[in-house]
This record gives C-alpha cells, sequence and structure tokens, in this order.
C-alpha cells in the first residue's frame, strides 16, 4: 500500500472516514472550525511520514475532501496543492488563501471564531515554513499543531455548553412577553393597546427593549472576555523546537522562528521563556528540542486548564444578565401592560 503511495497509483483517500464524518454534520453535530484544520494538519502529518512527497501530499488531501465539506479547507487546499505542483511558496499561498476565504465583515471586523481559524491556518503555515527552512522532519510538528488545534476546539464546545442553558432559559424567558399579551387578550384585557398606543406602555416598550439589547451587549461582553488571549499557545516553542531540529543554533532558530511569526501575524517566541529552556539544558546536559517540545506541551496544558475554568465561571456569570435585564424586561413588557390594562378596566367599569 506505501509503495503505491508513493508511485501514485492510488489515493490515500479516506474516503470512509471523511463520509462519517460529513454525515455527523449533516445530523447537527456541529464541530468548531479549527478542528478541520486540525484534521488537515493531522492527515498531512501522516502521509510526509509515509513518504508521499509534500507536494503531492497536498492533492491527495484536496481529493480526500467530500463535497459537503468545509470551503474554506477546500480554498486553502487548492491553492496549497497548485503551489506545491508548480514549486511555489506553498506556506504563504496557505496564509493567504485563509485571508481570503474567511470572511471580513465591514467595520466590525471578523467573529472570534473566524479568527481562530484564521490564526490555525497561519499556524499551519508558519509550521511549514519553520521545517523548509531549517531542513526539519515535519509530521511531528504537524501532530502537535493538530493537539494544539483540537485543544482550541475543545474551549470553543465548552464555551457553546457554557450557554447553553442560559441561552434557552433567555430564549424562553423572551418568548413570555407574547405569552403574557396574548394571555391578557385571552382573558379580554386590551393589553396591546396599552403597550403601543399609551405613553405609559410606549416608556415601558422603550424600558424593556433597552433591558433586552443591554442583556444582549453584556453577554457579548462577557463571551470576549472568556476567550483565550494567546490563540495557539506553545506554537512559538514548538516552532523553535523545529528550527532546532535541523541543526541550527538556539539563536539562529530563535531569529528564525520571530520572522516566521511577524509573517504570519502570529505571536513571536518569548525570551524569557526560551533563554530559560535553554539555560537548563545546558546546565542538565540534555538536549534542548526535547524540554522546549515539553514546555510547549506544557504551555497547551496550561491553556486548556484555563479554557476549563474560564468556561465553567462563564456559565454562571452568564446568570446575571438573565437575572439584571431579561427577567426585569419580562416584567416590564408583559406583567406591567397587563395590570395597567386591569386598572384601567376597574376605573372605567367604576
Amino acid at each position: 500500500m506505501l509503495r503505491c503511495i508513493r508511485t501514485g497509483c492510488v489515493r490515500p483517500a479516506p474516503r470512509a472516514r471523511v463520509a462519517t464524518v460529513s454525515a455527523r454534520q449533516r445530523h447537527g453535530a456541529r464541530r468548531p472550525a479549527v478542528e478541520a484544520v486540525a484534521d488537515i494538519a493531522q492527515r498531512l502529518a501522516v502521509l510526509l511520514a509515509a513518504g508521499v512527497p509534500p507536494g503531492a501530499a497536498w492533492g491527495y488531501l484536496l481529493e480526500a475532501m467530500s463535497d459537503d465539506e468545509e470551503g474554506v479547507s477546500r480554498s486553502v487546499l487548492a491553492s496549497a496543492s497548485e503551489a506545491g505542483a508548480r514549486g511555489g511558496d506553498v506556506p504563504r499561498a496557505i496564509a493567504s488563501s485563509a485571508d481570503l476565504a474567511v470572511p471580513r465583515r465591514a467595520r466590525r471586523g471578523r467573529r472570534p471564531d473566524e479568527t481562530e481559524v484564521l490564526s490555525a491556518w497561519r499556524g499551519l503555515a508558519a509550521a511549514l515554513q519553520v521545517a523548509t527552512e531549517a531542513g526539519s522532519p515535519l509530521a511531528n510538528a504537524l501532530r502537535d499543531l493538530a493537539t494544539a488545534l483540537r485543544d482550541l476546539g475543545q474551549a470553543q464546545r465548552d464555551r457553546e455548553a457554557a450557554m447553553a442553558g442560559p441561552r434557552a432559559t433567555a430564549r424562553m424567558v423572551i418568548a413570555l412577553p407574547v405569552i403574557g399579551i396574548l394571555f391578557g387578550a385571552g382573558l379580554g384585557f386590551d393589553t396591546m393597546h396599552v403597550l403601543f398606543a399609551t405613553p405609559i406602555g410606549i416608556a415601558l416598550l422603550l424600558i424593556g427593549a433597552s433591558l433586552l439589547l443591554a442583556a444582549g451587549a453584556w453577554n457579548r461582553a462577557l463571551l470576549r472576555r472568556s476567550r483565550a488571549v494567546e490563540l495557539l499557545p506553545g506554537l512559538a516553542m514548538e516552532l523553535v523546537a523545529v528550527a532546532m531540529s535541523g541543526g541550527g543554533s538556539a539563536a539562529g532558530a530563535v531569529d528564525r522562528v520571530t520572522g516566521v511569526c511577524a509573517r504570519f501575524g502570529l505571536a513571536p517566541p518569548v525570551d524569557r521563556s526560551v533563554a530559560s529552556v535553554l539555560t537548563l539544558s545546558e546546565r542538565a546536559g540534555v538536549g534542548a528540542v526535547e524540554l522546549l517540545h515539553a514546555e510547549a506541551d506544557q504551555e497547551r496544558r496550561d491553556a486548556r486548564g484555563a479554557a476549563q475554568t474560564a468556561s465553567a465561571a462563564l456559565g454562571v456569570r452568564l446568570m446575571l444578565p438573565l437575572a439584571v435585564c431579561v427577567l426585569p424586561a419580562f416584567m416590564v413588557l408583559s406583567v406591567a401592560p397587563l395590570v395597567l390594562s386591569i386598572l384601567s378596566s376597574t376605573v372605567q367599569g367604576i
């Protein structure tokens, strides 16, 4: 099988696996978009470890995609495959096509999840660039990158799980004013007239709408603060290890990684962290590459733990807008007009 893959007589396209993933997506199991990048990095690592040439590997990955998989991945793989076939700059092709494929909205820019996807593609491009320049084996770096991206995807899942309860409750409470208005109308009270045709009702409508808008803005602010500051933890340290695996010096590896990170808009390696690892390596007389890999893995574990803690705290904090804004909005938009309608009917009856 390996000989056939190398000679090109068969395509190592995992059709059954792709079809399974697509079927799961059709049934509503939405995956974080960064996990698609992780899958590509993992598959590319397997193909390269099996001896498939990098230029041909991109074409195999593109052919293995199903017709209903994500458009961003298809666009990036097409650009990488074309660049690899003609011996072009594959990392630049990946970064440029990802920047064009990930939507950019006027004034507001990209959503946080779209920014994470773009950073994931740029991280893949940076890993390819560093390994190519340093002459280092790429498969291990791609596997570590896939692990980091799956951790990022799990953080997205945790945030969605934390949001599920408060979001469902907020939707139910927001629907209650309509139910209350219909209930009052069924009892013979003209709550619609009170809410839309009287000065106090219009004031209540404005107050309730303002509370709901404030709740939405509060929720979005809490979500923004819960997101990780560093989107790809441990990547810079991992890239330094990849650069040193090619036989270069530590200073040269740090300079190379710093330049590549600047090229693709990623966070550069922290000099203090790298220096501490190199100092430990020199004093203990052990290889710096393994220590750098271990440090990168530790950074990913720390980031994963921080993301889980933030997601757990988010579920509690999201109850505050519900209690402070959404529930009072229900009282203002539903209960108060009903009470006013009852009082108006009573006074007119007297």
